[in-house]
């Protein structure tokens, strides 16, 4: 866009190779390791185990994958005052890991927030972008997964299983800020920054980090694999064009709050696509997915 200034990648571009300071490339991988282990990639692991017992129990009942059920965002507890306090600590646990991710992006002398872009100096822009994101994702993912379903190979989705009250909405609508800068602020700023560094070309990130997220979100089954390797494959591309992880959190956000607010709309017009089954899967991990 003219006027723009240069994306904050960049420049970061012609030094990839150069480790942080008081960093030794051993620490370096010692520390990536450390942080999929505790974060996306202990959810990607739990993720596939799901989806492959998932499969095998649909097998063994002569279903497929569509007649199993996974949950977003169940509930924690029968009581509602112990599960509204259980559903925010476990948000705010969340956070708390993509704060500790941004802690170790930080470098003496340099913002991590203003290297990845998650800050407000160009909201407009971001929002704006972000706004194009979400639609240009979600119309062709909300496809790929009525697909899926009538094809059998991807579960259903409840993406709101929460009981309705009045504290519903808000609790959904953190749940998916959590989503939006877990996934974007580790799978996109941290790991792109991280890879980087190891000399990796700009492609071999995007396309692995794309990989990830899809096995992140296996246990909803094939099409959702399918859907958030490509959505990682443009996110990818367009923080590495744009230089600013924010726009890529602000369209996941109105992605996953039109997903679980707009679930219930859904399961009422389309019940055969969206409606509940038996046989209900938890949720894979811990964390959000």
């Amino acid at each position: 866009m003219t006027g723009d200034p240069p994306p904050v990648l960049r420049p970061a571009e012609s030094s990839a190779s150069a480790l942080p300071q008081g960093y030794t490339r051993t620490r370096l991988v010692w520390e990536v390791a450390l942080v999929l282990a505790v974060t996306v990639g202990q959810s990607a692991i739990y993720s596939v185990l799901s989806f492959i017992r998932s499969a095998i129990e649909a097998a063994q009942q002569g279903q497929n994958l569509a007649d199993q059920q996974t949950q977003l965002n169940p509930a924690q507890d029968s009581a509602a005052f112990w599960d509204v306090l259980y559903q925010l600590l476990a948000i705010f646990f969340s956070l708390c890991l993509v704060a500790l991710v941004v802690f170790l992006l930080w470098e003496h002398g340099g913002n991590a927030l203003r290297r990845i872009g998650l800050d407000f100096r160009r909201f407009g822009g971001d929002a704006g972008r972000g706004i194009l994101l979400a639609a240009v994702i979600g119309i062709p993912g909300l496809g790929l997964y009525v697909a899926g379903r009538l094809l059998g190979i991807t579960l259903q989705v409840d993406a709101a299983p929460l009981g309705a009250a009045w504290w519903t909405v808000p609790l959904l609508l953190l749940a998916a800020v959590r989503a939006g800068l877990t996934e974007e602020v580790i799978f996109i700023g941290y790991l792109t920054d991280r890879l980087r560094r190891f000399g990796w070309s700009s492609w071999a990130i995007i396309l692995s980090a794309a990989g990830l997220r899809g096995l992140y979100h296996a246990y909803q089954g094939v099409g959702s694999i399918v859907g958030n390797v490509v959505m990682g494959i443009v996110f990818g591309w367009c923080y590495r064009r744009w230089g600013r992880v924010m726009p890529l959190v602000i369209a996941h956000t109105l992605l996953d709050t039109v997903a679980f607010v707009g679930y219930p709309l859904a399961v009422a017009l389309w019940p055969g696509v969206f409606g509940a089954v038996p046989s209900p899967t938890p949720s894979p991990s811990p964390s959000a997915s």
